[in-house]
């Protein structure tokens, strides 16, 4: 499996080696660069999708109970009914004991905004700049993850109460794909739905000190229809295609298929190639795993 598009921002202990000892070096970008996310290229701002939020963690950042706990966003994800939020199971899921991390979620269009200012607001209170910025939750990680080679178990959601969601955000939530959805339209129906990806996170893979730049601020991006297996959905996130697709951060983020004329949610990000140019790897939502593991927390289509 490649490297998740998991958080940029969580402790070293918490980044996949792969994306910390790549050889993408030379393609990193300078700092003069403004500030994005999704990856650098054929991205948009995404203020219609206020059904897509993200993930805010706060943890032990030093197992040192006497100072103060550590606060980001950590990934991304979308709403699928009033009260619950859908993201990836490596992103709540895999913390250590002494982490033990509290979750919130934002559906600002600019959370990395939010979070400077509650900050500010609220210095060295790790837990008001959290519920400042977000709404706090129950994460329930799938229980079988990290699973096999044959599916990873890779989903999660955070369950919210949805009148605080209510009083904060206006949205509609995501539509959810029927079972076997995308095994009946086939290679011919995929190639034909207009595909797209939304979330917060950076421009692409780079190494360094600061990790991977920009990030923080909800993007959308087109992308190609790839391939199909039991577990995944593989997206086509190249350049000169038009296309573009998520990096770092995004995990847990939508990935949308326009089908028959009705927007759907088609998968989770969850994983890609290191420097976020070419694949978007997401975890089926149509599959008997992922509609089982959804049923107790949302109405399913």
């Amino acid at each position: 499996m490649q490297p998740t598009r998991r958080d940029f921002l969580a402790p070293a202990t918490w980044r996949r080696a792969a994306v910390l000892t790549s050889t993408v070096g030379a393609l990193a970008l300078a700092t003069s660069l403004p500030a994005a996310a999704i990856n650098s290229y054929n991205a948009a701002p995404a203020p219609e999708r206020t059904e897509v939020g993200a993930l805010i963690a706060v943890w032990d950042n030093d197992a040192d109970p006497t100072t103060p706990d550590r606060v980001d966003w950590i990934c991304s994800g979308t709403m699928i009914d009033a009260d619950t939020f859908l993201t990836a199971a490596h992103c709540t899921g895999g913390w250590t004991e002494s982490e033990d991390p509290d979750f919130s979620v934002s559906l600002d269009e600019d959370v990395q905004g939010a979070l400077d200012a509650a900050a500010v607001a609220h210095p060295a209170d790790p837990d008001a700049v959290a519920a400042a910025a977000g709404v706090g939750g129950t994460a329930h990680t799938h229980p079988a993850y990290p699973g096999d080679s044959s599916d990873s178990k890779d989903i999660a959601v955070v369950e919210l109460p949805a009148e605080d969601v209510a009083a904060r955000w206006s949205f509609t939530p995501a539509t959810l794909p029927t079972a076997g959805l995308f095994d009946a339209l086939g290679p011919r129906g995929l190639d034909a739905a207009d595909w797209s990806v939304a979330g917060y996170g950076t421009q692409e893979g780079t190494t360094g000190a600061n990790g991977h730049p920009g990030g923080g601020v909800r993007l959308q991006a087109p992308l190609t229809f790839s391939a199909l297996n039991a577990t995944w959905l593989r997206l086509g996130m190249i350049e000169a295609q038009g296309s573009g697709g998520a990096c770092y951060g995004d995990s847990g983020g939508p990935n949308f298929a326009l089908v028959d004329g009705e927007r759907v949610l088609a998968g989770t990000t969850i994983t890609g190639d290191v420097p976020c140019y070419a694949t978007n790897v997401a975890y089926r939502l149509d599959t008997p795993v992922a509609r089982e593991f959804l049923a107790p927390f949302v109405a399913l289509p």
